[in-house]
């Protein structure tokens, strides 16, 4: 791996989007418990987009404007959902002295979609992982493969980082529920704004 390609992963998995949100949204509603798991789900929503790249069927999406409006909907449609989850009572952003407790299932499931129903996500590792394999190489399929695994690493260790930072503003915003409405409002407007993103992108 070059320092080169663990800088660029850095930056991109730092970069706020929905797997970033998601986790920051579910530390400061349900913990540090709930954030590990929410980035954990946000990893494993990265393997179909991986997978689809090395083998070469993000290639047929970017072809395929049908196949890739319908992905790129539904994923427009989960983002507005979830832009109304987290501002209903009793949403994902619910913050008591009682953490608001939500399966570990429920929460895995959140993650994963919001990652794989981007197709966005497939069409970037098949344009950045093979700038990082030599032009020489016989046969990159176990170096696509390294960095793959090496790009979530860094996202999951990441995605800790912010969930337990949230985690620890918990307190603050139990005592302070003005503060807490502008933070939901705040994260429902970041998935909305990023549902619309999706939308209009081409």
């Amino acid at each position: 791996m070059s320092i080169e390609f663990f800088l660029t992963s850095l930056i991109v998995v730092l970069l706020p989007g929905t797997g970033v949100i998601y986790t920051l949204a579910t530390g400061l509603g349900q913990g540090a418990k709930a954030s590990i798991i929410a980035a954990f789900g946000c990893t494993l929503g990265i393997v179909p987009h991986v997978f689809a790249s090395i083998v070469g069927l993000a290639a047929i999406l970017h072809a395929s404007s049908q196949v890739f409006e319908v992905i790129k909907m539904l994923g427009v449609l989960y983002l507005f959902y979830m832009a109304w989850n987290v501002l209903r009572d009793g949403g994902m952003m619910t913050v008591t002295e009682e953490r608001t407790k939500h399966s570990t299932l429920k929460i895995i499931r959140n993650a994963i979609l919001l990652n794989f129903l981007n197709p966005k996500l497939s069409l970037f590792f098949l344009a950045f992982l093979p700038q990082f394999i030599p032009a020489d190489t016989a046969n990159p399929t176990p170096m696509l493969v390294v960095l793959a695994l090496i790009f979530m690493l860094l996202t999951f260790i990441v995605f800790i980082g912010y969930g337990l930072c949230a985690s620890m503003a918990r307190d603050m915003v139990i005592s302070r529920p003005n503060v807490m409405r502008w933070f939901r409002r705040t994260f429902a407007g970041a998935f909305a704004l990023l549902g619309l993103r999706l939308a209009l992108g081409e």
